[in-house]
């Protein structure tokens, strides 16, 4: 009788011949296009999360399936992985626990507990005027992932600042910022970041300092000192 479920569930839900829409569905980034579970006509696969039936299959290429062991608790069944391991979607894709990515150039994540931890690979550090570069910009260089700092000539940075509101002065303007972000390692040093406009030309710059929660826990040496 367990055999012949889906054959029943497939009788009543299964029409034949098929009839499906002349134009397949747009499915939203990450989510291919798929057969139903009748096999007939061709519908989003859903995601992590996501609700799903008989007929609105999961995407096994991501390793999902669907999940009815909620079913019971009157939420109805929702796309897990087979092996009940957490995971995390960002754009569209999925990331098993622990796994490290990248979804920019400018940050890594890892996957972890269901969601994910990022931090910046750009440095974004602040560079304050020196005798050798009285008008550092930091700028986006064609080719390369993270913006660099150029030294701006004089007269380029005087024509700008003549169509400011505000002089060049020392905080010309009400100083502002937000505060610290928490530390990006749970232990050893790590940084934290913020906005601000506490600088020479009070413009919003991210800035970041270094920061420990705690030491981290001494392991034992895998070799000799």
């Amino acid at each position: 009788s367990v055999m012949s479920l889906p054959l029943q569930v497939c009788a009543q839900l299964c029409r034949r011949p098929c009839y499906c829409p002349w134009v397949p569905p747009r499915c939203p980034r990450g989510s291919p296009l798929v057969l139903d579970g009748c096999g007939c006509c061709k519908i989003c696969a859903r995601r992590l999360g996501e609700p799903c039936d008989f007929l609105h299959v999961c995407d096994q290429s991501q390793g999902l399936i669907c999940d009815y062991s909620t079913a019971s608790a009157g939420t109805g069944a929702t796309c897990n992985f087979e092996d009940d391991e957490e995971g995390c979607e960002v754009n569209g894709r999925v990331y098993r626990d622990g796994e490290v990515f990248q979804p920019s150039c400018k940050l890594q994540c890892r996957c972890l507990d269901g969601g994910f931890t990022c931090i910046p690979l750009c440095q974004e550090d602040v560079r304050l005027p020196t005798p050798d570069c009285p008008y550092p910009r930091r700028v986006e260089i064609p080719g390369k992932c993270c913006p660099e700092w150029i030294c701006e000539a004089q007269d380029q940075h005087l024509l700008r600042d003549a169509r400011a509101v505000s002089p060049v002065l020392p905080y010309p303007c009400q100083e502002w910022g937000t505060e610290w972000s928490a530390c990006s390692a749970t232990c050893g040093v790590g940084f934290a970041t913020r906005v601000s406009n506490q600088n020479r030309y009070c413009r919003l710059e991210t800035q970041r300092r270094l920061c420990m929660v705690r030491p981290c826990p001494i392991l034992p040496a895998a070799f000799p000192a």
